[in-house]
């Protein structure tokens, strides 16, 4: 038995919320969150844009805001909804899980979705192991996502050096031998805010990077091999040029910064895409508003000075996102 069911706490998984939006042509937002800041601008953000979403915690997080308290920092996003009157339901979902102890964990302690990725192991293992947390999800009705292919980059626990582009070929193979609900593919998103060196973008008019295209063609071969198959991106941060320089700005030093184009998600969006991650762009929001306030107002010490205009600017991208981005806003 479960310690903690979902369903006690409120929450939904993915299965009607991925059916719906394949059907819709949209994505599900996916935003991490680490406090209670984030927290109320993305269920106030999704509130206000009427967008279903899913909460994601990564290993870190649940390190930092403490495991427990999370659950129950879930709980009280489900009363503020309700108290909203809101249409808007919400997953909450480990990101990047890497252990079968981890995902079991977070199935019972009331999570409704988690991640295997297994995709740095050898590709029989990362089956292995897919298959033995989809079995033990799949008895409280958990929905799991596993992944295929490598992305770059760095996101808390997760670290790569270089891009793995998922083959196509063994997408059919891996989803009929593990029994996942969707699968996290590479075609050319990665992690953190330097989502790709230099040397790999081009330069516009206004010397600003642009980086190289989504590998669209393996997404359409993937979508053929599983047709109706919900697809999920990860890495899909925009790096929103705004923050970074508001960062830079105020002391700080971000070098590189570019992520993926807000037109590109627009159109993974209308594909069997029908998961979306961000988190890069949450962190930079904050990171700048708070830089800004404490540059313009050094004898500031009251944190709710600095962090409320930081959680008010990350709901207004969130709204943004659901709304331009992810085409999710309405759809509750």
């Amino acid at each position: 038995m479960a310690t903690v069911s979902y369903k006690d706490l409120g929450l939904v998984n993915t299965k009607e919320m991925f059916k719906k939006a394949m059907a819709g042509k949209y994505a599900i937002p996916a935003y991490n969150f680490n406090n209670l800041e984030q927290l109320q601008a993305i269920v106030l953000g999704c509130i206000e844009s009427k967008s279903p979403f899913i909460l994601q915690v990564s290993s870190g997080a649940r390190k930092y805001a403490n495991q427990v308290l999370l659950r129950y920092l879930a709980q009280g996003a489900v009363e503020m909804i309700k108290e909203a009157k809101s249409p808007v339901t919400f997953a909450l979902h480990l990101d990047h899980g890497d252990t079968f102890d981890l995902c079991k964990s977070c199935v019972d302690s009331g999570f409704s979705s988690v991640m295997i990725d297994g995709s740095h192991h050898p590709y029989d293992e990362n089956v292995r192991l897919t298959k033995q947390v989809v079995e033990y999800a799949h008895r409280f009705d958990v929905s799991v996502e596993g992944e295929l292919g490598v992305l770059a980059g760095i996101e808390d626990d997760v670290e790569a050096a270089k891009a793995v582009y998922t083959h196509p070929d063994q997408v059919e193979d891996f989803v009929k031998k593990t029994g996942v609900d969707s699968l996290a593919i590479s075609i050319g998103t990665s992690h953190g805010a330097n989502k790709f060196k230099p040397e790999q973008c081009t330069r516009n008019a206004d010397g600003v990077l642009v980086p190289p295209p989504l590998r669209f063609d393996i997404l359409e071969e993937c979508e053929r091999r599983i047709p109706g198959f919900p697809i999920v991106l990860h890495g899909a941060s925009s790096v929103v040029p705004t923050y970074v320089k508001m960062i830079n700005q105020y002391g700080g030093n971000l070098k590189d910064a570019v992520g993926i184009p807000e037109d590109q998600l627009r159109k993974a969006a209308t594909s069997a895409v029908c998961k979306v991650n961000i988190d890069s762009d949450g962190r930079l929001v904050v990171t700048a508003l708070v830089r800004k306030v404490l540059a313009e107002k050094p004898e500031e010490f009251d944190p709710r000075k600095f962090l409320g205009p930081a959680r008010d600017e990350l709901k207004n991208m969130i709204i943004h996102k659901n709304e331009k981005v992810l085409g999710s806003a309405g759809k509750a």
